[in-house]
């Protein structure tokens, strides 16, 4: 591994391997927000409470793991291909043929095996995923030391989740729903086709190691690690020490409820579309209608965080985000493209924490290193990793209760029978006021919770500078 200290000037050769990365990622990841919860309720017929449960037991699992994998990574010495890259590419099979078996329909199976194969599945992508993403996050750290070039990263890290995420929620939609009939006004009833999503899911699966191993053949790890003695770190003492530190807990907070609304409003979305609407193919424009903020602001982020500040920007998006999905909520419009408009409104107040999400971890585990004069990558991320897993939890849990609780019949979606209007009201109403609230709330921790305003930081990269300096 190379050990050069100069850093800047990467090229853009660096920023398209990294956002590749992601972008294998998503490829099966976002499918798991888009499709999972109606191919369990629609397709395998498992009981929403159950899902729940289902999930929970996950994210236990996952609260063991996933520090487990970021201490293990912490402790192990670089290979010749560097101490990340390694097993983002080693991982990358397992975490596809994962992807594929958990949305595997197979015939003739009882609903309580149904059930454990949904639970093995379900925790095995988990666990490759996260195999492959905390030594992925950790990778920009180590690519460049400069604070505008991984800025930069974190910007082209969510343009490849953006471009891995439009397959599945962009294209699929129009090809895994089968027409059962149609509806008393003439509109096409449209059910999921649990084996053409299988199909589809296989073949991202494959395109995803494709991706990966470029990823792995256009990066390089330039930042030599701090090197760590024989029992010098301790799981237990990273960990601590990190929740010691303010701005980290509010970020892994702020993390946990960015996937929780994503998540949350991606399947609910399924619903709407094809329940309230009865036009599923326009859940395509959803993606659409949220990233294409994203080209507008890229050109222009640096600048108006050289002026601004991340956090600052950050903060304010996400309130008016808030906003413009309360509107949202309260008109109550049955119409689609004016329900796409707002949500392309409150896309564009997402985008500066969806560009530069990613920025802000590096951040704090900047922080943590001027605070403990220790670099641990791998526990930092583990966490991060750990806590957008149980924002998942709080999507897949809070969506199921909710389903449970208005009353949703998935017999009645699949076999084109139309819901009540009183469900399809409350339908509505979750599937507007809660992202509404999330995103309020994610606005609030920024303005008042995290702690790393644009002066503070740039007082803390002299500080770490000038600390770095006397360690060499």
């Amino acid at each position: 591994m190379e050990t050069k200290t100069l850093t800047h000037g990467i090229k853009m050769k660096d920023k398209i391997g990294y956002a590749l990365g992601d972008m294998g990622g998503l490829l099966t990841f976002s499918l798991v927000g888009a499709f999972q919860n109606k191919f369990y309720t629609d397709v395998l017929n498992i009981d929403p409470a159950k899902i729940a449960v289902l999930i929970l037991v996950a994210r236990l699992w996952d609260a063991i793991n996933d520090p487990m994998w970021g201490a293990f990574i912490d402790s192990r010495k670089p290979t010749k291909y560097g101490k990340f890259r390694p097993y983002i590419f080693w991982f990358s099979i397992p975490l596809a043929v994962s992807a594929v078996l958990m949305f595997t329909v197979i015939p003739n199976l009882s609903s309580a095996k149904y059930l454990l194969f949904a639970y093995i599945t379900y925790i095995f992508y988990g666990m490759m995923y996260t195999a492959v993403n905390i030594p992925y996050g950790s990778l920009a750290s180590v690519i460049t030391d400069d604070e505008k070039e991984r800025s930069s990263l974190s910007m082209w890290r969510s343009i490849g989740a953006g471009i891995g995420g439009l397959p599945g929620t962009v294209l699929l939609p129009m090809f895994v729903y089968t027409t059962t009939g149609t509806y008393a006004n003439g509109t096409s009833i449209k059910a999921l086709d649990g084996h053409k999503l299988t199909m589809f899911v296989a073949v991202l699966a494959v395109l995803s190691v494709v991706i990966f191993f470029f990823h792995f053949k256009m990066t390089k790890e330039r930042v030599a690690p701090i090197e760590k003695k024989k029992g010098d770190y301790s799981v237990f003492k990273a960990i601590g020490d990190l929740f010691k530190n303010r701005s980290f807990v509010m970020l892994a907070i702020v993390s946990m409820l960015i996937i929780a609304f994503q998540f949350y409003y991606q399947s609910t979305y399924t619903y709407l579309f094809t329940d309230y609407y009865h036009k599923p193919g326009l859940y395509a424009m959803v993606t659409v209608c949220t990233y294409l903020p994203m080209a507008i602001f890229i050109p222009v982020m640096n600048k108006l965080i050289d002026r601004f500040g991340k956090k600052e920007l950050c903060a304010v998006g996400m309130a008016f985000a808030s906003v413009s999905a309360f509107v949202l909520y309260f008109i109550k419009t049955d119409n689609p493209y004016v329900f796409l408009s707002f949500t392309f409104l409150s896309g564009l107040g997402q985008t500066f924490l969806v560009l530069e999400i990613w920025a802000l971890v590096m951040d704090v585990i900047d922080c943590h290193e001027l605070r403990t004069h220790r670099r641990e990558e791998g526990s930092g991320y583990a966490l991060i990793s750990f806590a957008r897993k149980i924002g998942q939890t709080l999507a897949g849990v809070g969506l199921n209760a909710l389903l449970a609780l208005i009353n949703y019949d998935s017999d009645a979606s699949k076999y084109g029978r139309a819901l009540p209007d009183d469900v399809m009201a409350k339908l509505y109403d979750i599937s507007t006021l809660v992202p509404a609230i999330v995103l309020g709330i994610m606005a609030l921790i920024l303005f008042f919770g995290y702690d790393l305003s644009k002066k503070k930081l740039e007082e803390m990269r002299e500080q770490l500078a000038e600390v770095r300096k006397n360690e060499e």
